[in-house]
């Protein structure tokens, strides 16, 4: 919709820029960038301005605002993990994502905030503090939430974002940007996209290039796509994905970007409902929209059907085993010498090492390492790391079987529960969070298959809950269809932010009707 204002001449490319730029001072509260590139940005939208006025804009993207998460390198724009490790780091080149982004004409405005190095699921751990939700301070959650006093309203009252993207969902939640990437690698885009009422779409694994994604876990990191709407998603997706020869892990084959068609017959696809899914701490108030949305699709005539994932329970265990040995394996390329900190320790090489990732990581980065490093060691390496990636095999197996015994999409949660208080949240630590919200999302990366959520209802706290879509591999169109269909079905209610209102314009209330119709 945006795009068509632009082409219209509705708008200009700098007047949306600098839209985005005053809304992202204005709710700079919020925490959801680490850096704001806004001399870089404002020069993009009046290259953008130049294109649109020659009648040669670049495509769909050309002059949309965007942000990206604060783990893509970016050439001449700081990124940083949210570590004391890499402040101040500036990297010599784009990472692929951001380079297609920008070849498309996109405005990126700022890298947005996140859990150090990805690793959380809350966006609390970063060294540049937490990331607030939006809705904690819209009109549906005040109206729902009673504090103690005034002053706890603002300053204790307010939920966490999910992690670790919560930037990049925040950003897009309260309208700073119209889109912004992502990663995901055991539910990192899709967890913060339910919490914040978006659309989080991790792709399959190998569709999208993950070179420039400062890696967490190799074998199952993905770059993430984050928007309003599943329209979006699609679009962004038909941006970014294809081979990328600086990634080998990518697919050869051409990737053709589609147009999602809008769906009426339902009557044909089959949706697989996992046993599995209804986990321990699931919330009655998921269950129930959950089966809502199961009989949603059984009303309209599709074929549900309940199916069974059997290694689900394992999988939790077996993605913190193999996570922790990535995770030990990627962050040794940090030792003070390339780049990034670097102690005054001088005593010796062996004490500057130590010193400079005592000081760069934190407890959650260094207690991961640790855990890792354990499990490969020779006398661990059968038991744990080996075991952990025969179960991995299992899980994977499980999905392909549901997906050949005729079902097309797989329904589920996104997350146990709406999105938590930032006080109490904070309560447990990391590894006990990790393990109890990525419990629903983790498996569709173990077994490198997209997965979509989709914003659904709200909660009687008035905050958003989201279902997931898991759909077969490399078959994005499908599962984007069925998404969209199921979008326009429950028509999620647009978040009420009194903060956005005092800065609104024409064209932001345009794209609003636009992404929640």
């Amino acid at each position: 919709q945006v795009s068509a204002a632009l082409k219209e001449g509705r708008v200009s490319p700098t007047e949306l820029c600098q839209q985005c730029l005053s809304l992202i001072k204005s709710t700079k509260f919020l925490n959801a960038y680490i850096t704001i590139a806004e001399e870089t940005a404002l020069k993009q939208a009046e290259a953008s301005e130049e294109r649109y006025k020659r009648g040669r804009p670049l495509g769909v993207l050309d002059g949309i605002p965007i942000a990206v998460k604060d783990n893509f390198n970016t050439a001449g724009i700081e990124t940083t993990c949210a570590s004391n490790m890499l402040r101040g780091y500036i990297s010599p080149y784009n990472a692929t994502v951001v380079q297609k982004l920008l070849d498309q004409g996109a405005v990126l405005l700022g890298k947005t905030n996140l859990d150090e190095f990805a690793m959380g699921s809350g966006s609390t751990d970063g060294v540049f503090g937490p990331v607030r939700n939006p809705w904690s301070y819209s009109r549906q959650y005040k109206e729902k939430s009673v504090p103690k006093s005034h002053s706890e309203d603002k300053e204790s009252n307010w939920v966490i974002t999910g992690g670790s993207s919560g930037g990049s969902a925040a950003a897009v939640s309260s309208f700073t940007c119209f889109a912004a990437l992502g990663s995901d690698t055991g539910g990192s885009t899709r967890n913060p996209a339910a919490h914040c009422g978006v659309v989080g779409l991790k792709p399959t694994y190998g569709l999208i290039s993950r070179h420039g994604l400062i890696p967490l876990v190799n074998s199952m990191d993905v770059p993430g796509i984050l928007t309003r709407c599943v329209d979006d998603a699609a679009v962004v997706l038909g941006s970014l994905a294809g081979h990328d020869p600086k990634d080998s892990t990518t697919i050869q084959d051409s990737f053709k970007p589609f147009e999602l068609p809008n769906l009426t017959d339902v009557s044909k696809l089959s949706i697989g409902i996992p046993k599995e899914y209804h986990a321990p701490g699931l919330s009655g108030e998921i269950l129930a929209v959950w089966s809502k949305a199961a009989d949603l699709f059984r009303n309209a005539g599709a074929k549900v059907v309940e199916v069974s994932l059997p290694h689900t329970c394992y999988s939790i265990v077996c993605y913190h085993v193999l996570c922790t040995a990535e995770v030990a394996s990627n962050m040794a390329r940090f030792d003070g010498l390339e780049y990034g900190h670097r102690s005054d320790m001088k005593e010796s090489t062996e004490s500057m090492y130590a010193a400079t990732r005592r000081e760069g990581f934190n407890d959650v980065v260094r207690g991961r390492i640790l855990s890792g490093n354990y499990f490969l060691l020779k006398q661990n390496y059968e038991k744990y790391f080996v075991k952990a990636q025969k179960v991995r095999r299992l899980i994977a197996n499980d999905f392909v079987k549901v997906f050949r015994s005729g079902v097309d999409v797989l329904l589920t949660p996104t997350t146990l529960s709406d999105a938590a208080p930032y006080k109490e949240f904070i309560k447990e630590d990391n590894r006990t969070r990790s393990a109890q919200n990525d419990i629903l999302t983790q498996a569709a990366n173990m077994a490198g298959l997209p997965a979509i959520n989709v914003p659904t209802a709200l909660s009687e706290r008035g905050l958003p809950i989201g279902l997931q879509f898991i759909g077969r591999s490399f078959q994005e169109q499908q599962l984007l269809t069925v998404a969209k269909w199921f979008e326009k079905q429950v028509q999620f209610p647009v978040i009420q932010l009194e903060e956005v209102k005092r800065h609104d314009h024409d064209v932001f209330q345009h794209e609003k009707s636009a992404s929640f119709s």
